[in-house]
């Protein structure tokens, strides 16, 4: 589960018009890191984690950037507060020794047609291991709601697979599934 926090982020984007390197700050109101996994063989889980922070560099010249995400590891919520709380525990995510999970890039690379890959290194339950993020979709502009229409933002879809047994998080397998699929939905408001 910590997996889809880190989640978030792959911050790479294109962003014409920018000679310079742009610094973007991620929207925590229109960020939604997210994940799905096999439960007890029978079904597949969805859960969220409802607060995210971060910042991204683009360099649109040079087709790159920087990515750094924060996720409030109690902020789990699969929708029944009982498994969140369990999730919240030393079993699973131990929000109390480790609060936070944290993704930050080690390269980007962008493509012409839209997309990126972020490789970078995602801290879950205080085990970093190294994670790609493939982001399917980028989207860059004025939001369309300023009314004085100055906000720039950039849009993105990012996804990975993870297992939680890499981060040390074992608990119930296999009944519970190892591989975490992730999608991270994010928006950053430029600098």
């Amino acid at each position: 589960m910590k997996k889809s926090l880190v989640v978030l982020m792959f911050a790479a984007l294109p962003l014409s018009g920018f000679a310079a390197p742009a610094s973007f700050t991620i929207d925590p109101n229109h960020t939604f890191p997210n994940f799905t996994i096999n439960h007890l063989g029978f079904s597949t889980m969805h859960g969220r984690f409802g607060k995210t922070s971060g910042k991204l560099t683009v360099d649109n010249e040079k087709k790159t950037g920087t990515v750094e995400v924060v996720i409030d590891a109690a902020s789990v919520d699969t929708g029944f507060v009982k498994r969140d709380d369990h999730l919240r525990s030393p079993d699973f995510l131990n929000v109390v020794e480790f609060p936070q999970i944290t993704y930050k890039s080690t390269k980007v690379v962008i493509n012409a047609d839209k997309t990126a890959v972020v490789d970078g290194n995602l801290t879950i339950a205080g085990v970093t291991k190294p994670v790609r993020l493939d982001v399917k979709s980028m989207n860059c502009g004025l939001n369309p709601m300023d009314p004085k229409k100055q906000t720039y933002v950039c849009g993105f879809d990012a996804t990975t697979k993870i297992k939680r047994s890499d981060f040390g998080v074992k608990f119930a397998l296999p009944a519970v599934g190892d591989e975490m699929n992730i999608a991270l939905e994010v928006e950053a408001i430029r600098n």
